[in-house]
């Protein structure tokens, strides 16, 4: 049974999981859209949401647990002004996932993982 069970193991230790999400959702931040594999995009989305949800908060307790996930620290006046307004009205799905195909050399699933409303948005 896969009772509590959140998210996938990707064939990586703990902490190397947890830095390769990390990463993905810092990256997603900086750049607003990104492209990796579909389950990774899956797993990033839902923490990218949670993080957004942070932003929205503003208070000192949610700025220092963003700021202690996020791997680049310039990005958090981006989450806790910028996005954090754009979805003031939204109550949830800040990420939008696309399938885009198969990747080449190995044929695992592709996907464009992008938040939604931004200025480069493929919807």
């Amino acid at each position: 049974m896969k009772h509590g069970v959140a998210f996938r193991k990707f064939s990586r230790t703990s902490s190397h999981r947890m830095l390769m999400l990390r990463n993905l959702v810092t990256s997603l931040i900086e750049h607003e859209q990104i492209k990796t594999t579909l389950p990774k995009a899956r797993d990033t989305a839902r923490l990218a949401d949670k993080l957004i949800t942070l932003g929205k908060k503003g208070d000192l307790p949610a700025a220092r647990r963003a700021q202690g996930f996020l791997l680049k620290p310039t990005l958090i006046p981006k989450v806790f002004g910028a996005l954090a307004h754009r979805y003031a009205r939204r109550p949830g799905g800040y990420t939008r996932i696309h399938k885009f195909g198969n990747r080449q050399g190995d044929n695992a699933p592709h996907a464009v993982l992008e938040l939604v409303d931004n200025p480069r948005d493929l919807r």
